[in-house]
């Protein structure tokens, strides 16, 4: 494969499963569990890597990433009639699943060599299995296992430069939000919605083309630690015990370390793993008050907030902005928000929602 295929088939093997946590949702909406629908996430997980413009042919290699050899895939095609990219995320993906590679002792390499060269022509097909026979040693599996699986990565993956008003990055800043999203059914649009009422209030404040990406971003990837977060306390409709509420809020520390390892993200990583963090030094994961707390992470913060009170949530039912903007008054009157930024984004959401009221009285910081 030449540098452009090996970059569509690595980037597809990255996103192979983008669109579980959608497809999940759609599960539950529809109780629709059937082997035919499995097969939705393979289409919407294609779709959404589509959008992004990524400079190479990913056509189909996500779509047909469930398919077998001999058509006993969700789309019953056989070999001959997928893309080789495909198989080989097939293979990779059905080997792992079955044997846990990051677990498996290295004895047992000779029992999976036996099986891929068993189910040659049969669930994978020949050139992928025989390409997977070709690399698949005692190094590589070691390579796998969870104590080294970061560094293989640093070293295989081929690094991405792009600018950051780049599209192909807004573009999958947005899909990550979906992904963050999509793992409960009450914060479908949370990302999403923090994103855009965050580069409206850029725009608001007259700030330039890079400020207004930087913040976008850092609003799409805030929650991107929730990915590391059970969906059963996410999704909790009472109230979290201490020790949940405490795995809750480690997904800010989370999205830290994810974000800190990217090259240039050092601004968007300080906004986005500030969201809740108040200026009176009771918030979390670092505890600053108000004088580390800069304006964009005030921003973010407001946003948040804003955002999770008029979105419907286990424990309460969605809000008008009339509804929500006394709640940021009073957490504003208590020091724990920005009261100048509240003020303002009253004014900028008054005119973004179906409400157009404007509640006013917040002044140095003291609620109406």
């Amino acid at each position: 494969m030449d540098e452009n295929e090996r970059l569509a088939v690595i980037t597809s093997a990255l996103f192979h499963d983008n669109a579980l946590t959608e497809y999940a949702l759609y599960k539950k909406d529809t109780g629709d569990d059937t082997d035919l629908n499995f097969k939705l996430h393979c289409v919407y997980g294609q779709r959404n890597i589509d959008k992004i413009p990524l400079g190479f042919d990913t056509k189909d290699l996500i779509l047909y990433h469930h398919e077998e050899a001999d058509g006993n895939g969700p789309f019953g095609i056989i070999e001959e009639f997928f893309p080789i990219g495909a198989a080989l995320i097939a293979i990779a993906d059905m080997v792992d699943v079955d044997y846990h590679l990051q677990h498996i002792p290295v004895k047992d390499i000779q029992l999976i060599r036996d099986h891929i060269i068993l189910q040659r022509g049969k669930r994978y097909t020949k050139k992928a299995a025989d390409a997977m026979l070709s690399v698949f040693t005692k190094d590589l599996l070691l390579s796998l296992n969870d104590e080294n699986i970061n560094n293989t990565a640093k070293d295989l993956f081929p690094v991405w430069h792009v600018d950051l008003e780049d599209e192909s990055l807004i573009s999958l800043a947005g899909l990550v939000a979906d992904i963050i999203d999509n793992k409960s059914p009450f914060t479908r649009k949370h990302s999403v919605g923090i994103a855009e009422k965050t580069l409206a209030m850029c725009e608001h404040y007259g700030f330039d083309h890079v400020v207004r990406s930087k913040a976008y971003l850092a609003a799409a990837f805030h929650d991107i630690g929730k990915l590391a977060v059970p969906d059963e306390i996410l999704n909790k409709p009472g109230k979290l015990t201490d020790e949940e509420f405490t795995i809750i809020k480690s997904h800010v520390s989370i999205t830290n370390e994810i974000l800190s390892g990217v090259t240039g993200f050092e601004e968007i990583c300080r906004w986005a793993s500030s969201h809740h963090e108040k200026l009176d030094g009771t918030g979390y994961h670092l505890g600053i008050n108000s004088g580390k707390i800069d304006f964009i992470s005030r921003l973010l913060a407001c946003a948040d907030i804003y955002q999770a009170i008029s979105e419907e949530r286990p424990y309460h039912p969605a809000r008008s902005h009339e509804e929500t903007m006394p709640i940021l008054y009073d957490m504003a009157g208590k020091g724990f928000i920005d009261s100048f930024i509240v003020e303002d984004f009253d004014k900028v959401m008054a005119d973004i929602n179906p409400c157009k009221t404007i509640i006013t009285g917040c002044v140095n910081g003291n609620a109406a």
